[in-house]
């Protein structure tokens, strides 16, 4: 099993909370953009808007779907996901998280409200 890919599991250095968050992201699912292949389609649903991202490759994706940071699709790199702390599981993007990204025209990550879907689409982006 590729190392990128093996389930996590509590470690002792960690504290119980972040340990359980980290096996939480395991049971409520995501994806690893590394997983992906170039051109993949995500359709991610947050509790306040639903984006659409095209993953380019090394964390390069074009994303969509919020009215003020991406109403046109708009070249970002994806940073991953986190638990609504500063702790982040890098290239992941996981139900129960918040995506992180950075976007070209803002010093600050952007970081979405809680995702509680995500799609991959069959066909590929045109």
């Amino acid at each position: 099993m590729d190392s990128r890919t093996r389930p996590s599991f509590p470690h002792p250095n960690l504290s119980d909370r972040v340990n359980h968050n980290i096996v939480q992201s395991e049971i409520e699912g995501g994806v690893y953009l590394w997983d992906l292949p170039h051109k993949s389609t995500l359709e991610v649903e947050t509790q306040n808007r639903s984006y659409t991202i095209v993953h380019y490759g090394k964390g390069e994706a074009l994303i969509s779907g919020h009215p003020e940071f991406c109403p046109e699709p708009v070249l970002v790199k994806i940073e991953g996901s986190n638990w609504g702390g500063s702790m982040l599981k890098p290239s992941f993007v996981g139900r129960g998280m918040h995506l992180e990204f950075r976007h070209p025209n803002y010093e600050q990550p952007i970081i979405t409200s809680r995702i509680v879907e995500i799609r991959q689409r069959l066909y590929p982006a045109a």
